[in-house]
């Protein structure tokens, strides 16, 4: 079985690399499916809390703690963009868990016209991820996990087919506050393509790290992501796209995502987080203030894990989120 598990990973590895041509696709897959880690900057990886959709950014992140949960999440995106999940996980016994659980997102209406500019009608487009979660505590401070994700892409009369996989490792000390994550996100390849050109999934290695201060309610969370391209491309002041350019320093910052959470007790947190790389990507000719700014909170009501968020990306796009979680037994008799 570990050979057949081996032989599969390492093909998906070898075919995110190489087999792919063209730009991205699924890349929806980046968007958060998270009210906490959307406050904290959009992504986390190293994140320990009973927080199933958590395990959307790392499937180490599952644990039997998170035993018969149910979480539900929406986000408005830009425009009519609306994004959301749904998640169901399930303990095995003391040290693993599964789960299962689906993303969407519709972008809404289009016009459809001709040439010579005919309205023809009107067509849709919309992404679905459908995914399998497991995890293994590997000690008492190490966890591993997986998650497949089968992939589909409709665009008006044009359809995409995918299959995809995240590898995650979580490491937590409980005695110091300290966590850490791993992951590599998105690896796989697109299966049937809108045209007769294939393009690449949206693959990346991210890390994190996450300290909770040893004598205030405070954690300090940073994940850096995109390890696997270190000049990451944007859009100029000509409205041309640059590939390189950058210096260190803000090349580097590109790569890092940070939050801050104020927990003062488990039933109730403030998160506000920073994203540099969606600041610059929507930067303007006069700057782009707040941009890639995020903030959130989240309280338990009664049987609910209730969570809001909201992130700026552009001086007139933002979005907003809301989670929802409860442990299925607390409303099932």
């Amino acid at each position: 079985m570990r050979n057949i598990l081996f032989t599969l990973f390492f093909s998906l590895v070898l075919v995110s690399l190489q087999a792919q041509e063209g730009g991205e696709v699924f890349t929806f897959l980046r968007y958060p499916s998270s009210a906490r880690a959307n406050a904290l900057g959009g992504h986390t990886v190293s994140l320990v809390e009973t927080d199933p959709s958590l395990i959307f950014h790392n499937p180490a992140l599952l644990g039997a703690e998170m035993d018969q949960m149910v979480n539900l999440n929406y986000m408005n995106y830009i425009a009519d963009i609306n994004v959301g999940s749904a998640l169901y996980t399930k303990a095995i016994r003391e040290r693993s868990a599964w789960g299962i659980g689906a993303n969407f997102i519709s972008y809404g209406e289009f016009t459809e016209t001709s040439p010579d500019n005919t309205v023809m009608g009107t067509f849709s487009a919309k992404d679905i991820c459908m995914n399998g979660f497991f995890s293994y505590d590997l000690s008492d401070t190490w966890r591993g996990g997986v998650s497949l994700k089968f992939l589909y892409s409709s665009l008006e009369k044009y359809t995409s087919i995918g299959l995809g996989v995240d590898v995650g490792l979580s490491y937590y000390n409980t005695a110091k506050g300290f966590s850490a994550g791993f992951v590599l996100k998105n690896m796989g390849a697109q299966l049937k393509a809108y045209d007769e050109e294939r393009q690449k999934m949206p693959w990346d290695i991210q890390v994190g790290l996450s300290k909770k201060m040893a004598h205030a309610p405070f954690r300090f969370s940073v994940t850096a992501m995109y390890l696997n391209k270190w000049k990451l491309s944007y859009i100029d002041n000509n409205d041309e796209t640059v590939a390189s350019g950058d210096g260190f320093v803000k090349s580097l910052s590109k790569h890092l995502v940070f939050g801050v959470d104020f927990i003062p007790t488990n039933n109730f947190w403030v998160g506000v987080g920073f994203n540099p790389k969606a600041n610059a990507d929507m930067k303007l000719q006069n700057g782009n203030k707040m941009g890639g700014f995020s903030a959130g909170a989240g309280v338990k009501v009664k049987r609910f894990d209730v969570g809001v968020s909201i992130a700026r990306y552009h001086p007139s796009a933002s979005s907003l989120m809301l989670s929802v979680s409860t442990v299925l037994g607390n409303i099932v008799p």
